[in-house]
């Protein structure tokens, strides 16, 4: 395939951890050398563990949008961020790229439930489960020997994944936990954005919605109708604001370690509004008319079946 034929999706399979785990090991590898890259195979390992039930416990994730393949996605959009900034000339230790890409492998661990949590599923968290899966982590690093430090620098940076948190009410530590956290808080964004399938993924955010009790949104079409407003009053304003556009060293990433010099996440979420902006148009308040043209990932059998 011609350099300018290549998509976001072609580099990397987004469904399989262990191949995005390959990418981020190599990412790192082109930045530093000393890399605890056994602690963040357990991490990771477990993590997988936790969300397909295997985990002592918990029970399986049950939310169709916020799954382990989103959070896998945003762990490597993060390390692709952290690996711009490298690129750029920032330059981060190897115990602070593994807390940065800790921070994004628990940021939504809040969704998941323990054994004795019977009633509904985990979107019940929906609002506060970044504070749950802050709690989660905590836990966990303890028992792997990390310090109290370590962990204060995680929640910080996984504060930034609350939509509703102004990030410079977030007392980071140090300017390079400060950026990670920027770099998480994006990643999380960008990847869910550029996802190939969003547009159809929205029909299952809209259930987490539901049953969460969110405001704003009383149906599927009114989620995805509100979508392009999210994206430009919400989305960018963060991303160029809040985070002080740490997005911009995606593009960085992809010319050094794929050779081309494009940022492939904006091109990819460009792609994903205009298209709603286009069907939006075409159907309205039509229900059966957004069905016909997304269609990827058997969503209208995904529908049915539930």
């Amino acid at each position: 395939m011609k350099k300018e034929g290549i998509k976001l999706y072609d580099l990397i399979d987004l469904t399989n951890p262990q191949s995005i785990l390959n990418e981020l090991k190599y990412i790192v590898s082109l930045m530093v050398n000393d890399f605890d890259h056994a602690m963040l195979e357990q991490i990771y390992a477990d993590i997988k563990m936790l969300f397909e039930g295997d985990f002592p416990g918990y029970r399986a994730s049950n939310t169709k949008y916020h799954d382990l393949e989103h959070t896998s996605s945003v762990v490597l959009a993060s390390g692709r961020l952290i690996h711009g900034a490298f690129a750029e000339g920032h330059s981060f230790s190897a115990k602070t790229i593994l807390l940065g890409l800790v921070g994004a492998i628990f940021h939504d661990i809040g969704f998941i439930q323990t054994d004795s949590d019977v009633n509904g599923s985990g979107a019940k968290y929906t609002i506060g489960h970044e504070e749950r899966s802050i709690q989660f982590m905590k836990e966990y690093l303890s028992q792997k020997y990390f310090s109290e430090q370590d962990l204060d620098d995680c929640t910080h940076i996984i504060m930034c994944t609350t939509l509703n948190l102004e990030i410079k009410d977030i007392p980071f530590r140090s300017n390079d936990i400060a950026m990670l956290g920027k770099i998480v808080g994006s990643a999380d964004l960008l990847a869910q954005m550029a996802d190939r399938e969003y547009l159809e993924k929205l029909f299952m955010l809209f259930k987490e919605f539901e049953e969460a009790g969110m405001p704003g949104y009383g149906s599927e079409l009114e989620l995805l109708q509100k979508t392009q407003d999210f994206y430009k009053y919400v989305a960018l304003q963060r991303l160029s604001q809040g985070f002080e556009n740490v997005s911009a060293f995606m593009r960085s990433h992809f010319k050094n370690r794929w050779d081309h010099d494009r940022d492939l996440y904006q091109e990819s979420i460009i792609a994903n509004i205009n298209y709603l902006k286009t069907i939006v148009e075409v159907c309205n308040d039509y229900y059966r008319c957004y069905l016909k043209y997304l269609r990827r990932g058997g969503l209208d059998e995904k529908l049915n079946h539930k």
